[in-house]
């Protein structure tokens, strides 16, 4: 089940079912066709730097076909948005941006993922010196690079062209979009509208302490026992302190130091824990020790993502689960407001009931990073060809030219006002000059006289 916010005239959204899984290939008649073809890229981000990128394509037809770049979340991310077994809950790992490229290429698009700068497959780290260096800034330029990239590949139609991008992608994203006003849609999939200092703030310290209120003090005293979080030491992505006990040597759990600091035996939630939560946050968003300090400041610098995204003219499709505790839903609610408030003629928010941040069934404070629903890509496909995108983009171009002939008009009507002036001028001239030319042969006629009667 979802809920859908349509905004926008035009804007106009296809209702799907679930459906199991699709497969990159068909069966029919017994034989297994490929309906996904795939192409290996190198794309060079700087001088001496480049990283490994995949373009994926529909087997049949030549095309161009539309074009989609993904751009994946924050972190050391490949372009699969590979995330290990540990994350996801399952025995599998998970590849969130593979089955986005191979599930909308199968369905008639160009789709273009690739590694991060520093990170090769299954998201490692390649070069951790070179990854403590890199900025908002060098991200969004990547982003830019393969959208070249994207374009300049023969199977893509250069003129309709989308980029979707996942939590700090959906940053990336209207930004880029901003900046290259050719860019038709873009796809903001668990999006933040604030920025990254508020986000981290309902992370690291609000997510936590909402967490021990709701889960852990089981008898709800506002009070935190031993017994309490030992039952509960399995925190997942809410980002406690895994090591706020300590087993002594004769077996007894107690209080890890400078948790409990009236040493009466509990921690009080808002009065101990949450006052530790805020230093720690504290020290993570100002040490220079920390090896992405770059990356925080320069994201710390932006303007929030609410201020700025009226300003993108791209039609706008945000998907956020409503059970997603890194970008909560508000965020998405916030972000569709402000494009309502700024009158944007094209964007879309569908919510998702009971999906986490990657689009995987998420329970409460459990959050696995799954597989994408089969109904959220759905969805996307169906918004990408939805015929109103077509329908908008053809009346924005016949204004287009609608507006450049009325600027040819107004510059013919300035040019005959001109040359209505400058015949104004000639007349003016020639009287002066036939006058003259009179004067002159009255004055030599005068002259003639004159001399005669001499």
């Amino acid at each position: 089940m979802k809920k859908v916010a349509t905004t926008g005239i035009l804007a106009v959204l296809t209702i799907s079912f679930l459906l199991p899984l699709t497969p990159s290939h068909v069966h029919a008649r017994g034989v297994t066709e490929e309906t996904v073809a795939r192409r290996d890229l190198v794309i060079q981000l700087d001088e001496g730097l480049s990283t490994d990128a995949q373009l994926t394509f529909p087997a049949a037809g030549s095309g161009p076909f539309p074009g989609v770049l993904l751009v994946q979340g924050s972190g050391t991310i490949d372009m699969d948005e590979y995330l290990p077994p540990g994350a996801t809950g399952l025995e599998k790992p998970s590849v969130p941006f593979v089955q986005i490229a191979e599930y909308l290429s199968a369905r008639g698009f160009a789709v273009l993922r690739y590694n991060k700068r520093y990170v090769g497959a299954k998201s490692t780290l390649l070069d951790p010196e070179g990854w403590a260096t890199v900025t908002f800034q060098d991200l969004k330029q990547d982003a830019e690079t393969a959208l070249k990239v994207l374009i300049e590949q023969p199977e893509v139609d250069a003129d309709d062209v989308t980029i979707i991008g996942h939590s700090e992608g959906a940053v990336i994203a209207p930004r880029v979009a901003v900046e290259n006003t050719g860019v038709k849609n873009i796809v903001l999939m668990g999006a933040t509208a604030q920025n990254l200092r508020e986000v981290l703030y309902f992370q690291l310290v609000e997510g936590p302490t909402l967490y021990a209120e709701e889960t852990i003090d089981t008898n709800h005293d506002e009070l935190l026992s031993i017994e309490e979080v030992y039952e509960t030491r399995e925190f997942g992505l809410v980002f406690l302190p895994a090591n706020m006990l300590i087993e002594n040597s004769t077996g007894q759990w107690l209080w890890q130091q400078g948790f409990d600091t009236d040493e009466d035996g509990y921690l009080s939630i808002q009065e101990e824990l949450k006052p530790w939560l805020v230093k720690r946050m504290e020290t993570y968003t100002t040490s220079e020790a920390n090896p992405i300090h770059k990356y925080l400041q320069s994201m710390f610098a932006l303007e929030d993502t609410l201020g700025m995204i009226g300003n993108v003219s791209a039609s706008i499709l945000i998907l956020q689960g409503e059970g997603d505790i890194q970008t909560p839903v508000e965020q998405a609610y916030l972000l569709e407001q402000r494009l309502t408030e700024t009158n944007h003629p094209d964007h879309t928010l569908i919510t998702y009931p009971g999906l986490g941040h990657t689009f995987y069934p998420a329970d409460g404070w459990n959050q696995p990073l799954g597989p994408i629903q089969e109904y959220v890509l759905s969805d996307l496909a169906s918004w990408l060809k939805d015929p109103a995108r077509k329908v908008r983009y053809l009346t924005a171009e016949i204004k287009a030219n609608a507006d450049e002939i009325e600027q040819l008009n107004q510059q013919v009507g300035e040019l005959e006002k001109r040359e209505s002036e400058l015949k104004s001028r000639l007349d003016i001239t020639a009287i002066f000059t036939y006058g003259a030319i009179g004067i002159a042969v009255l004055a030599l006629v005068i002259a003639g006289v004159a001399f005669r009667k001499r």
